[in-house]
């Protein structure tokens, strides 16, 4: 069997380990998702003035949306979004150029496919090692707003309740509990304080982190500045319906975990199957690969094979 998919797995864990190993060293650990650090704050006690972090962190937040229309940009520009990727649009274009470039060295060094296939081979590395850990960042940044929102909005209605006012609840979350929330929050406690409306800018939140619970939170706000009403107790019943949501989404994803692994795995096992079968024997296919229906039933087992994931993703999608 030919080694040269071995290769290309390789190369392209080779890339992925790449582009995290720029990002740290470009804006340093205090921005990895892995770290509890609040960046916002972190930025203040640095002495930047606060009118500047703000300024820094909204750019940040829009900077993926606002160049949607790159093309090749467009495919990751929402997850980048969510991801909060500080590396800017044109910095992550020419990331994937450079990686395609060092997945192309790779496969000159290590193969001996042809150069028009090297260069697609190698430009599908590129971009998908950074849409790959833009994807990985972006789920792993959602998982953890998502975990927070409850925690945020209980605090809210405990200042409310010792008599803050809402501007003053939304700044004390956003120093008291953890980055990624933290900073979202601080960032509407700034646009706040600048005279900005905060139902506005919990809505703009919302739909720029694409979730439905920061929604029914704007909403909320939005409903109270207008009509009046006990704000503290309409959070309070909030944070209970996002909890429970939250339950509930957990136990949905624990009851498909089974038929999601199996679509996985029962897609993943014929191509596994095919390469210890390589390994073995590695001419036990020649006798059939010169045949003329060799080449469409390969196909065909490919189409069956994405067709199966799909189906199997798209039964197991259930709306919480």
């Amino acid at each position: 069997m030919s080694a040269e998919p071995i290769i290309y797995g390789l190369i392209f864990i080779g890339v992925l380990v790449l582009v995290e190993g720029l990002y740290l060293v470009a804006f340093g650990k205090s921005i990895s998702l892995n770290s509890r650090v609040n960046r916002r704050l972190e930025m203040l006690e640095k002495g930047g003035p606060r009118a500047e972090v703000l300024d820094k962190l909204r750019k940040e937040m829009q900077q993926h949306m606002n160049n949607k229309s790159i093309p090749i940009y467009s495919i990751l520009a929402e997850k980048a979004q969510k991801a909060a990727i500080a590396f800017s649009p044109k910095q992550l274009i020419m990331i994937m150029g450079g990686l395609s470039a060092v997945a192309f060295f790779g496969l000159t060094i290590g193969t001996t496919t042809e150069f028009l296939i090297r260069v697609l081979i190698s430009a599908g590395i590129g971009i998908g090692a950074v849409y790959f850990w833009i994807a990985a960042k972006a789920k792993k940044r959602m998982s953890m707003i998502e975990e927070q929102l409850p925690d945020a909005v209980e605090l809210m209605v405990r200042s409310l309740r010792v008599g803050h006012p809402f501007t003053n609840a939304i700044s004390i979350v956003s120093k008291e509990i953890q980055d990624p929330l933290a900073s979202e929050f601080g960032v509407i406690a700034d646009e706040a304080a600048y005279g900005r409306d905060i139902g506005e800018a919990l809505k703009d939140m919302a739909e720029r982190l694409d979730m439905q619970d920061l929604r029914f939170l704007a909403v909320a706000v939005t409903i109270q500045q207008q009509s009046g009403g006990n704000l503290a107790e309409i959070l309070a019943g909030l944070a209970k319906v996002i909890r429970a949501r939250f339950r509930l989404f957990r136990r949905v994803s624990a009851i498909t975990a089974e038929a999601k692994w199996s679509g996985k795995f029962l897609s993943a096992f014929p191509i596994g199957a095919l390469i210890l079968i390589n390994l073995g024997d590695p001419n036990y296919y020649d006798e059939v690969m010169t045949h003329r229906l060799f080449v469409p039933g390969c196909i065909a087992v490919g189409l069956f094979l994405g067709a199966n994931l799909l189906v199997m993703r798209k039964l197991t999608d259930i709306k919480v």
